[in-house]
């Protein structure tokens, strides 16, 4: 079974400095119908103007991966980590039993990232950090694994039963992953546009659904950019 979830069907928020959009239920914006996937609990696609960014805040018992699209993300944290995000570039956060970090736009340039949630596998785990980078040349025409619970082919490691894959694809590539029935998968597309199992089309910001199938192909895409996850049912 394939359910697409259009773009404009997401929640969204404007606070001046951000713009976000929820693909699930998130602060002021609540779905019911809409509450996470499987152990995927947010996805926010955020615009973050130049010099504007997150004060220091609180985050417990969650596992956050940071995927840059454009532009540079500055972060600190209370675990002593300064880094700068840039596009290509995966970071991932256990927060465990508690941290505080805060993030920011390069002064002059504007940070367009995915933020993403996923539950761990068990609470009060110790905070951890990781960042590491991605080429596109990889991505091209292939399903590139970048996170998962083993932190196999340098993918970074997470403490959560669940896989993301990374993929950039033009109109001669084709991308083709087997699934498990008995879990949950989700396609998000960053942008560009493309098919999946030759019946449903996707646009930028589009999203799919996925469970009980047991295979899934990316074609006719036109440069397309996107994220698949292997899900905990």
């Amino acid at each position: 079974m394939i359910i697409l979830r259009p773009s404009n069907t997401r929640g969204y928020a404007d606070h001046s400095w951000l713009k976000s959009f929820h693909s699930f239920s998130f602060a002021s914006y609540y779905d019911r119908n809409h509450m996470g996937f499987g152990n995927l609990r947010v996805i926010n696609e955020d615009y973050i103007q130049a010099g504007g960014g997150f004060g220091t805040h609180p985050h417990q018992d969650m596992e956050i991966v940071t995927y840059v699209l454009s532009g540079h993300l500055f972060h600190k944290d209370s675990m002593g980590n300064q880094a700068t995000i840039a596009p290509g570039e995966v970071q991932r956060m256990t927060a465990g039993t508690g941290i505080t970090h805060s993030e920011h736009s390069h002064p002059t340039t504007e940070t367009h990232l995915l933020q993403i949630w996923l539950k761990p596998n068990q609470l009060g785990l110790s905070p951890s950090y990781e960042q590491t980078h991605f080429s596109s040349a990889d991505k091209q025409g292939a399903l590139l694994l970048v996170a998962s619970p083993t932190g196999e082919n340098g993918s970074v490691k997470l403490n959560s039963d669940a896989k993301i894959y990374a993929t950039v694809l033009d109109q001669t590539d084709s991308a083709a992953l087997k699934l498990n029935s008995t879990r949950k998968y989700y396609v998000f597309l960053i942008s560009g546009n493309l098919t999946i199992n030759d019946t449903h089309i996707l646009n930028v910001g589009d999203a799919a659904l996925i469970s009980h199938e047991t295979q899934l192909t990316l074609t006719q895409a036109n440069t397309a950019e996107a994220l698949v996850f292997d899900l905990s049912a």
